[in-house]
């Protein structure tokens, strides 16, 4: 399939990217987590804080401190058992281990390395091995030098304490969702992007988010096989601030890809996830093929577009503070709703709270926009309201710039957008806000090739989490879902005469208590 073909099918028509005759495996399904063996291993404190307050002076972190991030990151929070018929054989027992950030079928196909730099513990690249709560170094060594120029020499790496790469393992959420599997991962790296940055807040780390590097350099440096992992993003992390983030890069400066791994050998270290019959996902590994990065050539920052909105009515949303809560409460506190949601009248307040908080706080530092200040986000929000004080049932564009809500039709829609699901999973018309995250038609391809697909993904991905983390605080509940009728909804918004497309379907709002067992794994 061409690669054109394979983005469009996997967005207007999934049905085409999945065989008609796929079966999932249950019985060889890989473990949530990667397992090395054989490598030194440095255990992590379980004595894990009950709160997270803002550290307001910024410390160089010990390892007790690495610890505390790491497990509120992508740590294992709880062991849970209910019963599902969904994707599962009917009203099957479902035992998982869950996150505090979400993954389409809890199957979390990303995995997190660190190179650390700490006073108590060997410098080098390390794995986080969420199931024993620990570091597993896979190269010992000072790499301030050669990450460096795997940014295209953009940041002052030696200014910081660590760097966090975000790598996807193909075929940990291939086995169930076949080529599908390929826009959840970058989803679902946004998800973790968007946690790891707002817990940053917290120990007043600051970081910048590269999605523009040397690809096999990077999966070089940390062992990876291309055919099997590959880093989505990197991420230093600092004490320092105002160190230099994205200078501009010189071109006289290229570094080749091959030049760069031929610095280091090669380490090819065993690990072990539960399959015993892997087969094989060319489209994926095309797909990987087709957006890796061999030399850092002049990537462009993005420019803004305007997006306009034929207005029938405007709602201006009343002025709000940001809003204030704990972190690690939240976390322990969201879920996904399946059916569980419950139909309450939402106040205007909640939703004008709500829409602020989620677009402020997704301002982040990032190498698309560079030193801009204040850049346009390259995703917006749309929503269908039902059963808001104050604001009629509708389709409405949020205009966050004005903080106001501008209304595309009027009338309730939540019929319409059920009956656009590929499965009941969710009871929309017990939900008042359903939102669309909407992006570039395209997928960036236009500036970014076939990069700017994965980058949209996680863009789209950080801002759910931002959604669900604040929707949670406001005692709600939010299900990302990708199972929906795209090309209805961008209908529904009159976005495809501007270019725009919906990514993906976030319905929020209060929910009764799950029926299921659950235990947490925290000591």
């Amino acid at each position: 399939m061409e690669i054109e073909t394979f983005l469009h099918n996997l967005h207007f028509d999934i049905d085409k990217v999945i065989p008609e005759n796929w079966t999932v495996d249950w019985e060889d399904a890989p473990l949530v987590y990667k397992l090395y063996r054989h490598l030194p291993v440095v255990p992590l404190s379980s004595d894990i804080p009950l709160t997270l307050e803002r550290q307001e002076t910024p410390v160089k972190p010990n390892l007790e401190k690495i610890s505390h991030f790491l497990w509120y990151v992508f740590g294992l929070t709880q062991y849970c058992n209910s019963v599902s018929s969904f994707g599962w054989k009917e009203h099957t027992s479902v035992q998982l281990f869950r996150r505090f950030v979400p993954s389409g079928g809890a199957l979390y196909p990303n995995e997190l390395y660190i190179y650390l730099k700490l006073k108590d513990l060997p410098e080098g690249v390390y794995h986080y091995d969420v199931a024993h709560h620990r570091l597993v170094l896979v190269r010992q060594g000072n790499f301030d030098s050669y990450l460096a120029r795997a940014l295209g020499n953009q940041c002052d790496v030696s200014d910081c304490f660590g760097v966090i790469f975000i790598s996807t393992m193909f075929w940990k959420n291939f086995f169930k969702y076949n080529n599908l599997s390929y826009r959840l991962q970058g989803l679902d790296a946004g998800v973790l992007i968007g946690q790891l940055l707002e817990i940053a807040k917290k120990f007043n780390f600051a970081s910048g988010v590269y999605f523009q590097f040397i690809d096999r350099a990077v999966n070089h440096l940390l062992g990876l096989s291309d055919e099997e992992e590959s880093v989505y993003a990197v991420i230093p992390l600092s004490t320092e601030h105002a160190i230099r983030w994205f200078s501009q890069h010189d071109s006289k400066e290229n570094m080749l890809n091959s030049q760069l791994c031929g610095e280091l050998p090669k380490v090819q270290h065993d690990y072990y996830i539960g399959s015993k019959r892997i087969t094989d996902y060319p489209m994926l590994r095309k797909m990987n093929e087709a957006s890796v990065t061999e030399t850092f050539v002049s990537f462009p920052n993005l420019k803004e577009k305007r997006s306009f909105v034929n207005e029938l009515k405007s709602v201006i949303l009343p002025n709000v503070k940001r809003l204030q809560y704990d972190i690690a409460s939240v976390c322990q506190k969201r879920l996904s709703p399946d059916r569980d949601f419950v139909l309450k009248e939402i106040s205007q307040i909640k939703l004008a709270a709500l829409l602020q908080e989620a677009m402020l706080s997704f301002s982040y530092r990032n190498d698309l926009d560079g030193e801009q200040q204040n850049p346009k986000p390259r995703v917006s929000l749309y929503g269908s309201f039902y059963n808001v004080e104050g604001v009629p049932s509708g389709a409405y564009y949020y205009d966050s710039a004005a903080h106001a809500l501008r209304q595309i039709r009027s009338g309730d829609y939540r019929l319409f957008l059920q009956t656009g699901m590929a499965m009941d999973n969710v009871n929309l018309l017990q939900v008042p806000i359903c939102l669309h995250i909407v992006g570039d038609r395209h997928h960036l391809t236009e500036t970014l090739g076939y990069r700017g697909y994965r980058i949209q993904q996680m863009e789209a991905g950080m801002l759910v989490q931002r959604l669900l983390l604040t929707a949670t605080a406001m005692n709600m509940g939010g299900h990302p879902l990708l199972g929906f009728d795209a090309n209805a909804c961008d209908d529904l918004y009159e976005i495809n005469q501007k270019g725009k497309t919906s990514l993906i379907q976030l319905p929020i709002g209060p929910h009764r208590p799950r029926d299921w067992l659950k235990g947490s794994l925290r000591s």
